[in-house]
């Protein structure tokens, strides 16, 4: 890896002096990046020129500071030896002035490098060092912002540009002691931050990736428990409503407004589910979620298609997601019984204790063949659910003959 690098330095020295892109800021508003820029603008142009206004000496025989006693005495000058007041704001302007380009830190960085040149000779003639603490700050912020918006090989030209810069600054013995080490810690700093936020931002989108998955397979487990029930419903009322008519013109009518009704209620569901699909927000489904207050109807439909449906103990309250698993696993038991034991019995019990819901169905051997043996996506679909809330369920042949489904679903809902 430090090999590619070391490759792409080149390009990172381009990148630096004129063919640089960096990546897009933060999400501000862009009145917003411009006004804490402004700010930060005109703070450090005041706190500089005041300083230079404090700072500022004459440097007779070439010097600017004495020895007296082991103590480092500054030899102040009357007010002609000034330098003009214009000199010193224009100097601070020259400081702090590379904030404003902050929101683009490349061009930012370059007019910071080349601005400190010509400013550092005005500098020295009223203090003791070519650059102010001002401009120090703001060449800082300015490195910072590079390194954490754009790529490792141009920050590291940038690094390299700004140590040779140093090299064009007059009395820069301190600087070139000091300065690449400064530089090399705040770069390495903002790419430190770069790369976190990179990390942060990958496992954001890997967290959203699953996230649809699993609401995908949520989807896919409520279309398959509505098609495999009314379909189921659909396929053995059209059996059986001839054979049950007879020839009786009523109740051929009755049978198929029944198989009608079912298909109706089929696609409503199936609408909804798709609706959430549709929904750009995907929490603008307001329609009710089935629960045990259904299970007559349940009941009832199984009926209508030959089963002998019983219900037993009174319907409990429950939260909500406890509700809906166990209303579809009661209809995925009930879907399986029309499929493979048509016109067989079936015995819904569902209790409640203190802390978790058991539901058992079971049914005996169909009195008919059976529409096929599936590929057992209701069984997968009723675990999951099961598992989903922390349950467990188990289904297989009863030792009588028929087939029993059991779950027990804890009550206590995961936050």
């Amino acid at each position: 890896m430090i090999l590619n690098q070391l490759v792409r330095l080149p390009r990172g020295l381009l990148d630096a002096l004129a063919l640089g892109r960096p990546d897009p800021g933060p999400p501000v508003k862009p009145w917003r990046a411009f006004a804490t820029d402004a700010g930060l603008f005109l703070i450090l142009f005041y706190f500089t020129f005041a300083i230079l206004l404090a700072d500022e000496v004459s440097v007779p025989d070439g010097g600017r500071f004495s020895i007296m006693g082991g103590d480092l005495v500054r030899e102040w000058t009357s007010s002609s030896e000034r330098v003009h007041d214009g000199l010193l704001a224009l100097a601070a302007f020259a400081a702090a002035s590379p904030l404003l380009l902050r929101r683009w830190p490349l061009w930012a960085w370059r007019y910071a490098t080349v601005a400190a040149v010509p400013a550092a000779p005005i500098v020295l003639q009223v203090g003791w060092a070519p650059l102010t603490p001002g401009a120090v700050v703001a060449y800082v912020i300015c490195l910072y912002t590079v390194a954490t918006r754009c790529p490792g090989p141009t920050s590291a030209g940038v690094g390299i540009l700004s140590a040779v810069a140093i090299l064009f600054v007059p009395e820069n013995v301190e600087l070139m002691v000091s300065g690449p080490p400064v530089v090399a810690g705040v770069l390495a700093l903002g790419y430190n931050v770069r790369r976190r936020r990179q990390a942060s931002g990958e496992l954001a989108v890997e967290h959203d990736a699953r996230a649809l998955l699993a609401e995908r397979a949520r989807i896919a487990r409520e279309l398959h428990d509505v098609i495999a029930h009314h379909v189921s419903v659909i396929a053995i009322q059209a059996e059986a409503v001839p054979l049950q008519a007879g020839g009786d013109r009523d109740r051929l009518e009755a049978g198929l407004a029944g198989i009608r009704e079912l298909s109706l209620e089929a696609l409503r569901e199936m609408r909804r589910v798709l609706g959430v699909l549709r929904d750009e927000g995907g929490g603008l489904d307001t329609a009710p979620q089935p629960g045990l207050d259904r299970l007559a109807e349940l009941a009832a439909n199984a009926r209508s298609a030959g089963l002998t449906v019983t219900l037993t103990g009174e319907v409990p309250e429950v939260p909500p997601a406890v509700g809906l698993s166990a209303y579809r696993i009661v209809q995925e038991s009930l879907s399986n019984a029309m499929r493979h034991a048509p016109g067989s019995w079936v015995r819904v019990e569902v209790s409640r204790s203190a802390t978790e819901l058991t539901v058992v169905v079971a049914n005996g051997c169909g009195s008919r063949t059976g529409l096929g043996s599936g590929e057992g996506q209701g069984l997968i679909g009723m675990r999951e659910r099961a598992a989903m809330l922390g349950g467990s369920l188990s289904a297989g042949p009863a030792p009588g003959g028929g087939y029993l489904v059991e779950a027990t679903l804890p009550l206590t809902e995961e936050p």
